[in-house]
């Protein structure tokens, strides 16, 4: 590690009814790469797009290579060697590589724009870092993990010597995270100090020099990462002891309570059949590609099945839509919450209302104020949902709180069936301890739930049964009991030999 090439110090930002941050520093050297870490809302965006000039701060000091600096802008952040790669890319799919490269600093030669040359300099930057493709690609063609590749290519591109990763490696497959750890490494050698946020802590290891914690918007702590457990960094994230990361309760199995049969759709739902019953947490594994999401939404009805029976409670049920399955009590809190599952611009109150306007509202169509009242609060009450009131914006909670709004809005249906998405992916370990509680809790009240996931010490900690995926197909089913991590991918590649679960 080198020279403090970014340092911050008592800085303060507030938002109308809270207060951000609180006396805030940190610091970052040449060569290093920092963990930014906290649960969701202790302040770490808020304070990286002061950095990247995303915020301006209220108050506090600010030294990028030594030069103390003012209030910031995106372009003038730029200028000094600063870029953000945010969780949530940022990209025009229908342009190049290139053009995504060089927006709004384009080449220009005479009249006209300089494509040639800009494909030239865009072809060099991912060479160098070993990215094969081709700079003429259209980025909405790309799989997500090569649009991470670009983002990373084109923050480079601007000669960037501090890079903010925020969640890089949420949507890549193992393979992917090696490639981008190899990148990390090899910026780091160049003398690239990289602020890396992520709440997968289990891959700190591979890459990290030192930690940052930062709780409630206020800094905790900086230490080099092999000088502090990771038990003492989850609790200085969350202000206490988490000593079950994994909470699991035991219930007797009642009744079969959900039943899918026979179902087909597309590519990549082939042949599916399983039972859910009462008092059982079933999880859905397998690699990237495998069919899992496809299976959620077929049943959903959000997709377009070509055959298959779907039962609930021993009733045949007609799914054709979300509209319908909803209406049947089997919902789904989507992978992408905010894209799928929120509408993020209205109150807490609304998105629990919106899906249930038929039984709120009374001959007239007015929806009973009082009755809207009193069931937003139980969903807050009883989720113990993190907000100031239910008249906040949905998109202002963190992504924990998010998750717990998404499934409020079900269970005020009594809904049957809870199925989840990937339900932890983006949000900090103890919200996902909440989300794993809210999961048993549903299962204590003899709701089916049925999640997806992709980390698979989530699945061996959660799940009580544990149906595996393969191109498409289920290829095998697991007890918890029975389960280890190798027997799940030992059915998770199991291409040529495919069976019915």
């Amino acid at each position: 590690m080198g020279n403090t090439i970014v340092r911050m110090s008592g800085i303060c930002k507030r938002f109308p009814g809270v207060k951000a941050l609180d006396d805030v520093q940190f610091e970052l050297k040449s060569g290093e790469v920092m963990a930014l870490l906290g649960e969701n809302g202790a302040g770490k965006s808020t304070l990286v797009k002061i950095l990247s000039g995303v915020y301006t701060r209220d108050s506090g000091q600010m030294e990028i290579f030594g030069s103390p600096q003012g209030d910031l802008t995106p372009k003038t952040a730029q200028a000094l060697g600063v870029a953000i790669i945010h969780q949530e890319l940022n990209m025009c799919r229908h342009l190049s590589i290139a053009e995504n490269m060089f927006l709004g600093r384009e080449l220009v030669g005479g009249l006209f724009l300089n494509d040639r040359e800009m494909e030239q300099e865009a072809g060099r930057v991912l060479s160098e870092l070993n990215i094969d493709l081709n700079p003429g690609d259209i980025v909405g063609d790309l799989p997500v993990s090569k649009q991470q590749m670009v983002e990373i290519a084109k923050a480079l591109s601007t000669n960037a010597r501090v890079l903010i990763m925020d969640e890089p490696t949420s949507a890549l497959t193992s393979k992917e995270i090696g490639d981008l750890f190899r990148i990390i490494k090899q910026l780091r050698e160049q003398g690239c100090g990289i602020i890396y946020i992520s709440h997968r802590l289990d891959e700190l290891r591979h890459i990290v020099d030192r930690v940052t914690v930062m709780r409630d918007g206020k800094y905790i702590l900086t230490e080099d990462f092999h000088n502090i457990s990771m038990d003492e960094i989850i609790a200085a994230m969350v202000g206490r002891e988490i000593k079950e990361k994994f909470p699991h309760v035991t219930c007797e199995k009642g009744e079969k309570i959900f039943e899918v049969r026979n179902l087909n759709a597309g590519k990549l739902v082939r042949d599916i059949n399983f039972e859910l019953y009462k008092g059982e947490i079933v999880g859905i594994a397998g690699l990237m590609g495998a069919g899992r999401t496809e299976t959620t939404r077929a049943i959903f009805g959000a997709d377009p099945k070509t055959s298959g029976e779907i039962f609930v409670e021993g009733k045949e049920v007609k799914i054709t839509s979300p509209e319908t399955a909803i209406r049947a009590g089997v919902v789904m809190a989507p992978e992408d919450r905010k894209k799928d599952g929120l509408c993020t611009k209205l109150t807490v109150r609304h998105n629990i209302a919106l899906p249930n306007l038929d039984w709120l509202c009374d001959l007239f169509s007015f929806v009973r104020s009082a009755k809207e009242n009193t069931t937003c609060a139980e969903a807050v009450r009883n989720l113990k949902i993190k907000t100031p009131g239910v008249d906040v914006d949905a998109g202002n909670l963190s992504g924990g709180n998010q998750q717990k709004v998404v499934v409020g809005k079900w269970l005020a249906r009594e809904s049957r069936v809870v199925i989840f998405d990937e339900p932890t992916r983006g949000i900090d370990v103890a919200a996902k301890v909440e989300i794993y509680n809210l999961m048993n809790q549903l299962k204590l009240q003899g709701i089916g739930v049925l999640f997806v996931s992709s980390e698979l010490p989530e699945i061996l900690g959660i799940a009580d049964r544990i149906l595996v995926m393969c191109d498409g197909r289920i290829t095998g089913e697991l007890a918890a009991e029975d389960a280890t991590q190798e027997k799940i991918l030992t059915l998770a590649t199991r291409f040529e030999e495919k069976f019915l679960a």
